[in-house]
C-alpha cells in the first residue's frame, strides 16, 4: 500500500466565527502503481484533501502514511522533504515560476529532492513534446504547453505518487485530452501511482477506478 488515511480532519474558522470541517475522511487508501480519479464538485475539499496528503497543510487529526512515513507526525521541514522525495503535483493553475524557462522550472522543481539535473530536465520536456521550447518563458507558451512544463516538473524527481488537482481545467477539450493522456502515460512510464480528481465527466470516463469524493468525505458542507 502507498497511501493509508484514517481519521483524517480539517477545518477553518470562517469570518463569523463558526468553524467549518472541510475535510473528514475516515478512510482512503491508494495502491503502488493505481490510477484513481476523485469526483468531486466546486467546495468539496478536493484541493484541501490534495494539500494535506502533499504536506502543504497540515491536518488537525488524522494520521496519512506515505510509502511508510507518518506525513502527518512530519514538521513542515519534514514534510516537505517527504513531498520532494516522494511526490510530483499538478496543479490547475500550473503554478509555473514567470521569470525562468521551462527548463529551469522543471529543474527547479528539483531543488528540495536530489538538485537540479538539467540533463534529466531536458530529456523531459523531450519527452512531453517541447524539445523546441526548452529556454521560452511560461508567458511564451501557450496554454497546453504550459500544462506540459507542469507535468514535466510533476514527474522531476521521479515520485511515488503523482497528485493531480483539476489538470485539465484550463484547457480545451483538445489538450485536455492530450494532457489526460500525458500524465497517465507517464505516471505508467515511471512506475507512479495518479490520483485526480475532477469534476469533468470526460476526464472521469477515462478511468476504470472512480471514486465519489463525497462519499469519502463526511462532511457537512454542500
Amino acid at each position: 500500500m502507498l497511501l493509508e488515511i484514517e481519521n483524517l480532519k480539517k477545518s477553518y474558522v470562517a469570518p463569523d466565527g463558526e468553524r467549518n470541517t472541510v475535510v473528514n475522511v475516515q478512510k482512503f487508501e491508494l495502491n503502488k502503481g493505481a490510477q484513481v480519479a476523485l469526483e468531486g464538485h466546486s467546495g468539496s475539499g478536493k484541493t484541501t484533501f490534495l494539500n494535506l496528503i502533499a504536506g502543504i497543510l497540515q491536518a488537525d487529526e488524522g494520521s496519512i502514511v506515505l510509502d511508510g512515513s507518518e506525513m502527518t507526525a512530519l514538521p513542515e521541514t519534514g514534510r516537505d522533504r517527504l513531498r520532494a522525495q516522494t511526490i510530483g503535483y499538478v496543479f490547475q493553475t500550473f503554478n509555473l515560476l514567470q521569470g525562468y524557462t521551462a527548463l529551469e522550472n522543471v529543474a527547479l522543481g528539483m531543488m528540495f529532492g536530489p538538485g537540479a539535473d538539467y540533463a534529466h530536465a531536458q530529456k523531459l520536456l523531450e519527452r512531453v513534446g517541447l524539445s523546441d521550447r526548452l529556454h521560452y518563458r511560461p508567458r511564451q507558451l501557450s496554454v497546453g504547453q504550459q500544462q506540459r512544463v507542469a507535468v514535466a516538473r510533476a514527474l522531476a524527481n521521479n515520485p511515488k505518487l503523482v497528485l493531480a488537482d483539476e489538470p485539465t481545467g484550463n484547457l480545451d477539450r483538445k489538450n485536455a485530452r492530450e494532457a489526460l493522456k500525458l500524465i497517465r502515460e507517464a505516471c505508467t512510464e515511471n512506475g507512479a501511482a495518479l490520483l485526480l480528481v475532477s469534476h469533468d465527466h470526460e476526464v472521469l470516463s477515462a478511468f476504470e477506478d472512480v471514486k465519489n469524493l463525497s462519499e469519502i468525505n463526511q462532511t457537512n458542507s454542500k
